[in-house]
């Protein structure tokens, strides 16, 4: 059976090594990205580099969007010279992107005004799942749409779960990061008890791993919390981006959250002093600022 031909925009942390994995399984790639140099690295690996959204998903079978926020989903989506007044009708159009629930619902209504079907279609696994292709998709919208995607899903992911209608993929997905931020918060702040008792903190993080308080957080950030090393597997700004938008879905909702709200506000101190484009365990140097010494044991 012919492979359904791609077309990739967005090709930033996540992005890249997902396109990457498509081309390493086959798949015919035209990308794009605002900053040139991505696509041509993705060249290399044999995509078709393009000059803009239009070029690249003009013959596209599936469009694939990685992208930072609504306000750019949207203009690319709706925009002059943007996806749904280029795609041709049939296309199908995945976005991977975390967005509004709000959001994913506007861009289904006018995928279909275009002829086309639209999934909302968030991923759970940072960075390293990116590049590994374990990621887990969390897809809202139509089953056949999905089924008629999944093998494309299939070549960067490991998890497929369908979750309803249009809107339940960004639902889910602000859910899930609700607890991840909560999750890397508890780490910072336990770890932050354990070295002002004067613990090492390469030990109490074995405990942690091995206990009660285990977590993707904790298997995940322990070596980057021990090595400071804040490269980037999801970035901070992103995460803060990701508990507003929870926040403000909560809010529409009337569901109390009061965890959520200390996180958001714990992230946004964490990007006002700086560190927005580090990885968001990097939320830890704000324990650091209280404890007056370094979560790795240093001063």
């Amino acid at each position: 059976m012919t492979k359904p031909s791609i077309a990739f925009i967005g090709l930033g942390t996540m992005g890249a090594p997902m396109a990457s994995n498509l081309l390493k399984k086959g798949f015919a790639v035209s990308v794009w990205n605002r900053t040139p140099s991505k696509s041509e690295e993705l060249a290399a690996e044999g995509a078709r580099a393009t000059q803009s959204p239009a070029d690249a998903v003009a013959e596209a079978d599936v469009v694939i969007t990685m992208l930072s926020n609504d306000d750019v989903v949207r203009e690319l989506y709706r925009g002059e010279g943007g996806i749904l007044a280029s795609v041709r009708p049939g296309t199908a159009l995945v976005d991977n992107s975390t967005i509004s629930p709000a959001l994913a619902r506007e861009l289904a209504d006018a995928a279909v005004e275009a002829g086309c079907g639209f999934l909302d279609c968030p991923v759970t696994g940072s960075k390293p799942a990116a590049v590994s292709g374990t990621l887990v998709f969390m897809v809202g919208g139509e089953a056949e749409l999905l089924e008629r995607v999944r093998p494309v899903l299939e070549a960067m992911g490991q998890k497929i779960v369908h979750l309803g209608p249009s809107g339940s993929g960004s639902v889910a997905k602000l859910g899930h990061n609700a607890i991840v931020g909560i999750n890397n918060l508890a780490l910072s702040e336990g770890l932050s008890i354990a070295v002002s008792g004067g613990l090492d903190p390469a030990k109490f993080l074995d405990i942690v791993k091995a206990g009660a308080a285990g977590s993707k957080a904790a298997e995940l950030k322990s070596p980057k919390l021990l090595e400071r090393d804040y490269s980037v597997q999801f970035s901070l700004a992103l995460m803060l981006k990701d508990l507003k938008l929870a926040s403000a879905l909560s809010d529409g909702l009337s569901v109390p959250t009061p965890m959520l709200e200390a996180a958001k506000s714990l992230f946004q101190a964490a990007n006002a002093a700086g560190y927005g484009d580090e990885d968001l365990i990097a939320v830890s140097r704000v324990y650091e600022q209280w404890i007056g010494r370094g979560l790795d044991g240093g001063e």
